[in-house]
């Protein structure tokens, strides 16, 4: 059926519903994680968050160590780790530990991040993201690839060449997903091949010019893209009808209170001016107007949804817009038992799967 093969990889969010304790949050998702490798997902990815419930993962590599240790195939991908909240040193080490004890299989996912609570309480400056997050890049790169690597930048600078100890296992270093979500982002690392992750709240017209744009640019810059896999995150759902995939869409929708995502702490807004921070413009209309879509919107333009025939159709088209890797979110905010969930994955893995296969 498919011409083209797609890797299928999951989005863990990690959320902390009402009620819900951290250790039960964990517990869940490991079990679920575990299902995962059994049914023949490709990979997993999960989130960084700070400080509050939305997700309850601050440090990435430290779950993944312990994923690595419960799992043998599949691929385990930070989405994302915040480059400027961190030293970039501590990043090159900690990811570099994660690829040896996992045999060579960290898949890592960078961003500049985007919650101002995050940043201030780091005692950052949000507006200085990029350029800290710009600095941060070329640092893993230069240690991963370099002995005795010297960096003088206006955030970091090595006092003494550095040698990595350890260096990670795959080589040039391990794959990297920068995640865009404005266009200057898409073009701007595209320039130096860099694959993206693209945006999961954007509709399918823009991350299929979002890919069109990253596959131009990396050919005008004289790029080889053999083997660069661009990853396409969506709320992914399939029901055996349908009639139940949009009661379901419509019940889940309904149960899920978008205020907790959508708002001024999560935003990325500048304390001193109130409005968006310098480089996060982009962001303003979506994140103070509240992030609301309707169900008809979300049905045809930004969720892959419906029973088999519609999913798999679904996921051509994104294959055909130049992605190779489907993050599929199967639920991150919803409170589903975790049978109910497993019952998803499973329909999802014998129903879907095998088309790309």
């Amino acid at each position: 059926m498919a011409d083209r093969p797609m890797k299928f990889s999951t989005f863990h969010l990690f959320h902390q519903f009402a009620g819900q304790s951290a250790k039960e949050v964990y517990d869940y998702q490991i079990e679920i994680v575990e299902l995962l490798e059994e049914l023949g997902f490709d990979g997993v990815w999960v989130a960084e968050h700070h400080f509050r419930d939305y997700g309850v993962v601050p440090n990435i590599f430290t779950l993944l160590a312990n994923l690595a240790a419960r799992t043998e195939r599949l691929r385990l991908g930070t989405g994302i780790v915040v480059l400027p909240l961190h030293n970039p040193v501590h990043v090159a080490e900690e990811a570099a530990m994660v690829d040896l004890l996992s045999g060579g299989r960290l898949e890592l996912g960078i961003g500049r991040g985007y919650q101002s609570i995050e940043f201030e309480n780091f005692g950052l400056d949000l507006s200085e993201a990029r350029d800290r997050f710009n600095e941060s890049l070329d640092m893993l790169l230069g240690l991963w690839t370099r002995d005795d690597f010297e960096y003088k930048g206006r955030f970091h600078e090595t006092r003494h060449p550095l040698t990595l100890m350890p260096k990670p296992v795959q080589r040039p270093h391990p794959p990297l997903h920068v995640a865009a979500v404005s266009p200057e982002t898409v073009e701007m690392y595209a320039a130096r091949g860099l694959p993206i992750l693209a945006d999961p709240a954007a509709p399918f017209k823009k991350i299929a010019k979002a890919a069109e744009t990253w596959h131009a640019t990396a050919a005008a810059n004289g790029v080889d893209t053999t083997g660069v896999e661009l990853v396409a995150s969506r709320s992914v759902y399939v029901a055996p009808t349908l009639e139940q995939a949009r009661e379901d869409q419509a019940r889940f929708e309904e149960g899920f209170d978008r205020s907790r995502i959508f708002n001024l702490r999560s935003a990325p807004i500048d304390p001193g001016t109130g409005q968006a921070a310098k480089g996060f413009e982009f962001y303003q209309d979506r994140y103070l107007k509240g992030g609301s879509v309707d169900n008809e919107f979300r049905w045809n333009q930004l969720e892959i949804i419906g029973d088999p025939e519609r999913v798999i159709a679904q996921i051509q088209t994104v294959r055909d817009m130049g992605y190779g890797n489907l993050m599929c979110d199967f639920g991150s905010t919803r409170e589903l038992p975790i049978e109910e969930m497993k019952k998803v994955l499973r329909f999802f893995a014998a129903e879907v799967m095998p088309a790309f296969r």
